[in-house]
């Protein structure tokens, strides 16, 4: 079973862009080293622990979203120009009052000291570093009053509205206190998932368990700051008795803007708007949520034509390249977060591996712009890509 579960997740592995080519190389020693975000892959899978790094990599089931949400950025392509005449495009994009360097953020991922003793403090440092739009997981390692304090701006807060009300309404109160301006309400993950390659990992990984968390009930909460208050016996943030009336009591408790993050359809995207919400995400939490087999950017016009324009709708899932921010904001989403790629850099490298991989980003969002005669985030438009 062990070499079962060894060579299965080497051929997950082997499916990663770039992976196979890499194994014949020595990992970069160092984040300038890097000539793609890919190249920090190899370098987290070195420098983490199996069970930590299988928890990051995993989709569901077969992994079919995941590689979806990869697989489907080839089938659009770009319509190149030529004399365009720009010598440096305008990356600039506001959401909600504020503006940002790019239209790339960074997206929510809890339980980051699992990848880095500085967890969440390094990421916010390279968000800060970067003018980078940062949301910050309920099941963050570190307080959002200490995220918030580093950003010293605009924080944005993702929230797993657990199975127990009260301590919902203190995580938002607590959130809206330390300056948030934007709420991103979760709801992909309520009727559970089934991560398989996470668990194939898990028994590749030899260390006691309890030595980084506790095995208790409820253990997976501890250390997690913002679930203090909390029955952690019996708490959950995979919360299926959640419905579109729950999405409108919960923009009732603060000012903050709601975000709804998870959706993936046209109907779906009718009821967010409908039930009071401020944007939309289109988001299948990086292929871990379910085993749909439909990539987030094929899910995004459907869930922009439900929106019709009256809220700005995001996504996440799939972002490797520039040329995929590109290709989403062609389509129509205002901007792009990213996930495994800040990840991979934090987890190598800390700080300086995030904000690499924000500069590889940018530098081929840049490049491609020009390419396609787009001096701004504004010039961008649905005629400059094609689909197969």
């Amino acid at each position: 079973m062990h070499e079962n579960s060894r060579r299965q997740f080497l051929n997950f592995l082997m499916g990663s862009p770039l992976f196979a080519q890499q194994q014949q190389d020595a990992p970069i020693a160092d984040p300038k080293d890097a000539l793609s975000v890919m190249d920090f892959e190899l370098a987290a899978y070195k420098k983490l622990p199996p069970a930590h790094f299988g928890y990051m990599a995993t989709g569901t089931d077969d992994d079919l979203t995941l590689k979806a949400n990869r697989e489907a950025y080839n089938r659009i392509q770009l319509r190149a120009r030529r004399l365009t005449g720009i010598t440096n495009a305008d990356m600039k994009v506001s959401l909600f009052g504020s503006t940002w360097d790019a239209p790339i953020g960074i997206a929510p991922c809890g339980n980051q000291r699992a990848f880095h003793p500085g967890a969440e403090i390094q990421t916010a440092r390279a968000a800060k570093s970067r003018r980078t739009l940062m949301i910050l997981s309920t099941a963050t390692n570190t307080t959002v009053e200490d995220v918030a304090k580093e950003m010293q701006g605009p924080l944005w807060y993702q929230l797993y509205a657990t199975n127990q009300w009260a301590l919902t309404q203190r995580i938002v109160h607590r959130a809206e206190a330390a300056g948030c301006p934007v709420m991103v309400l979760t709801v992909d993950t309520n009727s559970g998932r089934n991560t398989e390659t996470f668990e194939r990992m898990k028994r590749l990984d030899k260390r006691t368990c309890s030595d980084c968390h506790s095995t208790a009930p409820g253990g997976f909460y501890v250390r997690k700051p913002m679930f203090e208050g909390g029955d952690l016996a019996t708490l959950t943030t995979q919360n299926p008795g959640m419905n579109w009336q729950f999405a409108q009591k919960v923009k009732k408790l603060s000012n903050m803007k709601l975000l709804i993050k998870g959706i993936g359809t046209r109907e779906d995207a009718v009821l967010c708007v409908d039930s009071g919400a401020d944007g939309i995400i289109v988001s299948n939490h990086g292929g871990r949520a379910e085993e749909s087999g439909r990539g987030t950017i094929e899910c995004l016009p459907e869930v922009l034509e439900g929106a019709a324009g009256r809220v700005p709708v995001f996504l996440d899932g799939g972002i490797r390249r520039g040329t995929d921010v590109f290709k989403a904001l062609a389509l129509g989403a205002r901007a792009v977060f990213v996930g495994r790629p800040y990840l991979w850099g934090l987890s190598a490298f800390g700080q300086p591996g995030v904000e690499r991989v924000l500069d590889i980003l940018r530098k081929e969002l840049d490049l491609v712009m020009r390419q396609a005669g787009a001096a701004s985030i504004a010039d961008i438009k649905r005629s400059m890509i094609t689909m197969r």
